[in-house]
């Protein structure tokens, strides 16, 4: 069923379109086949849920509508006759209702849905992915890497002497002072890197089709942005960064302990460098 769902999303909403607008059709024609005395209702739910679901809101209340009238249609001349010419009306009114009701809660029930995994995926405070979601995307990219033997480099980068900021300017002003940091990383990044806030004040970014020398370029410049940022704010933080390039495969939590225990060695000899390593080369 997973598997369904998902190979539904990757669907135009279009195609969902012209596929609910189809099956209304067939419904209709079964409907009126079987005759008015054999209930078919629940049927029409079927399309009218799929394009809910997957498709546009707009295209969800055409169906609702279309589905209304087909069963009308359906209804009236496969016989069923009335004892006012009213009731007909009256029945397709009360069923575009349902439909509409059912279509509008699966639609916002699916935007919560998208909501809460958004959220469950982003940093709440920065705006890029947490730990959990930099895990999962990171494997999926070192896994390409591997199958495709191209290199990659993990950096960690850490805020020296975070802790005064909080101190000295208050957690507004620290948590000011995060929020840039995430986006002066990644406005000095590309969009097919993968940027993470993994600890309090620790920053990780994974960049695929990433060698040594392209490695050292950007981290630098990555630094050099980060330190004239925190020099116009006038606060006095620096930052300690390992970063370690791998050509082969290799276990992410072992590159992400290398990368954290450089960062660690620039913190101990003197802070405000980067510190490199070449893993498995070619």
């Amino acid at each position: 069923m997973k598997a369904l769902f998902k190979y539904l999303d990757e669907i135009p909403e279009t195609v969902i379109f012209l596929i609910s607008v189809t099956l209304v059709i067939l419904l209709g024609i079964i409907d009126y086949l079987t005759g008015y005395e054999i209930a078919f209702s629940i049927f029409y739910l079927q399309p009218v849920s799929l394009v809910a679901w997957f498709g546009k809101k707009s295209y969800a209340v055409i169906i609702c509508i279309l589905s209304a009238i087909t069963w009308l249609l359906a209804d009236i001349y496969a016989g069923n006759t009335y004892s006012n010419s009213f009731i007909p009306v009256w029945n397709a009114s009360i069923r575009l209702g349902f439909f509409l009701i059912t279509a509008f809660s699966l639609t916002e029930i699916k935007r919560l849905l998208n909501t809460e995994q958004t959220f469950a995926r982003i940093d709440f405070l920065t705006g890029v992915t947490n730990r959990r979601a930099f895990y999962e995307l990171a494997d999926i990219e070192i896994k390409r890497a591997a199958r495709f033997n191209r290199p990659f480099t993990f950096a960690y980068i850490d805020i020296d002497n975070f802790k005064k900021v909080n101190d000295m300017c208050g957690h507004i002003q620290g948590d000011n002072l995060l929020q840039l940091v995430a986006k002066t990383i990644k406005d000095n990044t590309r969009s097919i890197d993968i940027i993470s806030r993994i600890g309090g004040d620790e920053f990780a970014v994974l960049f695929p089709e990433t060698n040594e020398a392209n490695a050292k370029s950007v981290i630098n410049k990555v630094q050099k942005s980060l330190l004239g940022v925190v020099q116009n704010n006038n606060w006095p933080v620096t930052f300690s960064i390992g970063a370690v390039t791998c050509y082969k495969p290799y276990d992410l939590d072992e590159l992400m302990k290398e990368a954290d225990d450089l960062m660690c060695a620039v913190k101990q000899s003197g802070k405000n460098r980067v510190e490199y390593k070449i893993h498995n080369t070619q």
